[in-house]
């Protein structure tokens, strides 16, 4: 691992490490940040997957999650959104491709070798970090931006046990029904559709649901809304008898501006599950 920058931010650092990825097959950059008492002892761990187009600095200097991490003492984690390189298969589509891995295991050819999101954000890069940083990895959270939303509510339940609290800002709920799934899904994992399911969070809170508080938002206005699947995914947490938060945020869209509002609120959610029976 190489640090590439290491900035003081809110008491604490914001750092930016490069390493080598054996999952997906060449160098990966990530962001994360350190609260103050990342010095004293570990930390929970608050994992942030950004959407389509973004690479790690997006959600790092846009969100504004690190004054709120800072006063609730949380790491936050912000790695890439896809393999990258020269020598890694692109799309001229900016939905496909570098920037756009929906983080899930590619098994079909060109995308294969590389594209294997999944499993560097489930195992690769959280012993990465675990090894190298003062974090508690029994304290993990889970959040993210549209294709980051999807990620973080397919995560957090194809993983049971392993995230505390699961959130999601305007997240694609339902790719299996969407344009913005299943052509990814058709081109990275194949045509069979029965292959689909472990990364649709409607057909997962259907299936099984999550072991702890889900929270989303949505803007009203929302240019993508018809793409999201939102009210799929509250009919199928209503027919499981999930408990769950889905906020319809009126006049917001799908910017980072509504991200960063909406931060705080994301953030104190996390915070008291990851506290929840701490003395």
């Amino acid at each position: 691992m190489e640090t590439v920058s290491e900035n003081a931010c809110f008491e604490g650092q914001q750092g930016v490490y490069t390493h080598a990825s054996e999952v997906c097959g060449c160098d990966m950059t990530f962001g994360l940040f350190l609260p103050e008492e990342a010095r004293d002892a570990p930390v929970p761990v608050l994992w942030y997957l950004s959407g389509l187009t973004c690479t790690h600095e997006n959600a790092m200097v846009k969100a504004g999650a690190q004054k709120w991490a800072a006063e609730q003492g949380l790491a936050v984690v912000f790695p890439d959104t896809s393999p990258r390189g020269a020598d890694v298969v692109d799309d001229d589509a900016y939905d496909m491709g570098q920037g756009a891995g929906f983080y899930v295991n590619a098994t079909q050819a060109p995308w294969a070798p590389h594209f294997r999101m999944w499993d560097y954000i489930a195992e690769e890069l959280p012993t990465l970090i675990g090894a190298e940083f003062a974090l508690d990895m029994d304290r993990q959270a889970i959040t993210g931006h549209s294709m980051g939303g999807h990620g973080a509510l397919t995560l957090a339940m194809g993983l049971p046990g392993r995230f505390s609290s699961v959130s999601a800002f305007a997240p694609i709920c339902h790719p299996t029904a969407s344009d913005w799934g299943r052509k990814q899904f058709t081109a990275y994992l194949g045509e069979d559709e029965a292959a689909w399911a472990a990364h649709d969070a409607t057909l997962l809170m259907r299936e099984r649901g999550f072991d702890g508080p889900v929270l989303t938002d949505t803007g009203t206005k929302d240019q993508f809304f018809g793409l999201l699947g939102t009210h799929d995914f509250a009919h199928a947490a209503a027919e499981r008898g999930q408990p769950v938060t889905i906020r319809l945020q009126p006049g917001y869209d799908h910017s980072y501006f509504f991200v960063t509002t909406f931060m705080e609120d994301h953030v104190a959610f996390h915070a008291e599950a990851l506290y929840a029976g701490a003395v």
